[in-house]
């Protein structure tokens, strides 16, 4: 039924409140820091990661979001769920959430800017104003099991 107000249903505006973008993430901590990026344009860190393609699971996507983000190649059997993270999406409209499924893994190579990627930062707990919501949460849960200043 259409609300007085806007004359739009109320399950358009629950729909439309209920945006989830799904996206994965490498989780790296390397002398208490966690490795965080910055993309063009973009204000906030993130992690390395995004959207799985078509087909691909997210493991294959982790690994080839690291390659092409940051230049590194993980290690698929190293592998390991660390959290999923619901929170705030960043840079979408308002009421949109992202469920970030991070990873951590070992890896080969050093990691350096690629792609989209402006800068890279190793960052504490204490920085974690200079991040996007979702990353502020691992953050939190880093800086929670003593893993990150």
């Amino acid at each position: 039924m259409p609300s007085p107000e806007t004359g739009a249903s109320s399950d358009a505006a629950e729909a439309a409140a209920e945006r989830v973008v799904d996206a994965l993430a490498w989780v790296h901590v390397s002398g208490r820091r966690l490795l965080c990026v910055r993309t063009h344009g973009r204000g906030l860190y993130y992690l390395p990661g995004g959207k799985r393609e078509p087909g691909e699971s997210d493991e294959a996507a982790v690994v080839r979001e690291a390659r092409e983000e940051v230049g590194v190649e993980l290690r698929p059997a190293t592998l390991r769920p660390f959290a999923v993270v619901d929170e705030a999406a960043d840079g979408y409209p308002e009421g949109t959430r992202v469920r970030l499924a991070c990873y951590t893994a070992e890896h080969t190579g050093e990691p350096a800017a690629a792609a989209e990627i402006a800068e890279l930062a190793w960052l504490t707990g204490g920085e974690r104003d200079r991040c996007a919501p979702a990353v502020r949460r691992v953050l939190d849960e880093l800086h929670r099991r003593g893993e990150v200043d």
